[in-house]
């Protein structure tokens, strides 16, 4: 399935769309400056906007801090809600109301890799919402053990 994926991170804008996809957009408010380490530019929710075939859903990305889980970005349409989770250093985890649709990988470049589970049946829209994700937040998280060694090898002269 054919996906087009228009990033501009400076400018805070995103769009994912395909044959017989739904169109989904995500947009920073402008204003502050964008962070060079997420490539739509902020994980504050309230800074960002998204929608699908201009339909309004709600996006709550966590805040990326220590854990893997808190690289985690969840995003409910019409009822269903979506959550993109880290399960390795580069790849990250779709769920569709807690059911694995697939793996995923972007080095936050924009494009998209997908493995996607088999017999999970990832509708358009599911493809629609995880590849917006994925290329708004980049994928992959170190586990909590191994920031915690880089801290501390950080603080030993």
């Amino acid at each position: 399935m054919y996906v087009q994926i228009d990033l501009d991170g400076p400018a805070g804008t995103l769009r994912v769309s395909g044959y017989e996809m739904p169109t989904v957009e995500l947009v920073r408010a402008p204003g502050d400056e964008p962070d060079p380490l997420i490539p739509i530019g902020t994980r504050a929710a309230g800074r960002l906007t998204l929608t699908v075939d201009g339909a309004p859903a709600r996006i709550r990305p966590g805040r990326g801090r220590l854990l893997r889980r808190s690289y985690r970005v969840d995003a409910v349409f019409s009822g269903t809600r979506y959550r993109l989770v880290p399960c390795s250093y580069v790849e990250s985890r779709l769920l569709r109301d807690g059911r694995p649709l697939g793996t995923l990988e972007s080095s936050g470049d924009g494009k998209v890799d997908a493995e996607w589970a088999p017999g999970a049946g990832p509708e358009p829209l599911d493809r629609a919402v995880g590849t917006a994700l994925v290329a708004a937040f980049g994928t992959g998280a170190a586990p909590w053990w191994d920031t915690v060694t880089n801290i501390v090898a950080e603080l030993i002269p």
